[in-house]
């Protein structure tokens, strides 16, 4: 874990929190300075703990589920819901247990991958926590679901996608370890948001087409349909109403918010410019047809396992296109989907597309031109294969971003 990061991954983003702070309605201000005074408080909790350093034993993956009934003290949460013990009477438990359930099945059965870590950490979740609470966190080694306050927010467990995207951030966190703050820290809630749309659309075996492409439009606005904490389909468009005014996710580079790099500036605008990866995964999927979870998602999650902690937009772009061709073949449709996602937000593969597209050109004028003369025949094919060499060296290069880990 990255002892600089002081944060707790939270569902809600802090602009939204506290743009409900001019709520005409006392419960919603209330619910919302109870939230981030809260907030605030966990971030040192987590400090300490990223100092301390967690390890978790393996444990099959068991799931564990405790009420907190409404208090911010885990210590003192009561068992809701065991592994091996009945369904609770209390639903949101039960909700909290199949959201973890499921998202523990999407990674084993899609990507072999034994629980967050890789190695079956257990799954402790809390439920009923804080009073009105509007938010829902990983803190780095357990989920943490508040009930929200009932008018603009309601139960958070109600959301399979919210849960996955907070369990993901554990995923990233044993991985590429993501640090928390502008680019790399953007590319961490879009990692989580692409994953957890993934598990959401695994469950319900949606194609690409037939999803949403919405977070938390379960638990977000519950009286308003079609609106949603965040679009990945539509960046800046999950939401446009009076309460909370429009959606400031960027969908383009060129539209790149620059916010400082503290608290209060969403450490550099993570939740905000998260858009713009997430929009390269969306028109990816779309591109590539089928099943999102299918090439699309293990083309990022190799991706992310070959990312390091301060990996930022442009080197993961270049990773993915790389490990698209590594898995899908080189110039193949797939990584052609990857190519032209990137280039439509604005960010632009690195150097690769110019020597592959040269070499295949190359290749096809030395075809045309076989039998005109050997020494220009030898001429094409030494720089075929010389860009042939450039390009493999350059692939290296890219893929050594990951600071040398596995892909």
């Amino acid at each position: 874990m990255n002892s600089r990061c002081r944060c707790i991954n939270c569902i809600t983003p802090p602009h939204i929190l506290k743009k409900l702070l001019e709520n005409p309605d006392g419960k919603v201000r209330d619910a919302a300075l109870r939230t981030l005074l809260t907030t605030a408080s966990l971030r040192g909790e987590r400090r300490v703990r990223s100092l301390m350093g967690f390890a978790a034993a393996p444990s099959g993956a068991r799931r564990t589920i405790f009420d907190c009934n409404s208090t911010t003290t885990l210590p003192s949460a009561t068992l809701a819901r065991s592994e091996d013990g009945r369904p609770s009477s209390d639903q949101t438990a039960n909700d909290a247990f199949d959201g973890l359930g499921k998202t523990r099945q999407f990674y084993k059965e899609v990507f072999d991958r034994d629980s967050l870590d890789g190695n079956g950490m257990r799954l402790n979740g809390y439920v009923h926590y804080g009073s009105a609470y509007n938010n829902a966190f990983w803190n780095g080694s357990e989920m943490i679901f508040g009930d929200g306050d009932g008018v603009l927010f309601t139960d958070f467990t109600k959301s399979l996608d919210v849960i996955a995207h907070e369990l993901t951030h554990g995923v990233t966190e044993f991985s590429a370890g993501l640090e928390y703050h502008n680019q790399s820290g953007a590319l961490n809630e879009s990692i989580s948001d692409v994953f957890g749309s993934l598990v959401k659309q695994w469950a319900g075996q949606q194609t690409a087409e037939q999803a949403d492409w919405l977070i938390g439009a379960e638990v977000f606005t519950p009286g308003t349909p079609g609106d949603a904490l965040r679009s990945m389909k539509a960046p800046g468009k999950a939401y446009n109403n009076p309460t909370l005014g429009r959606d400031p996710q960027p969908d383009h580079m060129s539209k790149y918010v620059q916010l400082p790099d503290t608290d209060d500036g969403d450490n550099g605008g993570v939740h905000i410019n998260s858009g713009i990866p997430n929009k390269a995964f969306y028109l990816t999927a779309i591109g590539i047809g089928g099943f999102a979870w299918e090439a699309p998602g293990h083309i990022w999650y190799a991706s992310l396992k070959a990312s390091s902690a301060k990996t930022d937009f442009q080197e993961f772009a270049d990773t993915t296109y790389l490990q698209a061709g590594q898995i899908y073949g080189q110039q193949s449709a797939e990584q052609q989907a990857v190519l032209a996602a990137w280039k439509d937000v604005g960010i632009r593969i690195s150097g690769v597309r110019a020597l592959a597209g040269t070499a295949t050109r190359m290749k096809k004028q030395a075809a045309l031109t076989t039998g005109n003369g050997r020494d220009q025949d030898q001429e094409i094919m030494r720089r075929i294969d010389e860009l042939s060499s450039q390009l493999a060296t350059l692939t290296q290069e890219v893929a050594s971003l990951g600071g040398g880990r596995p892909h």
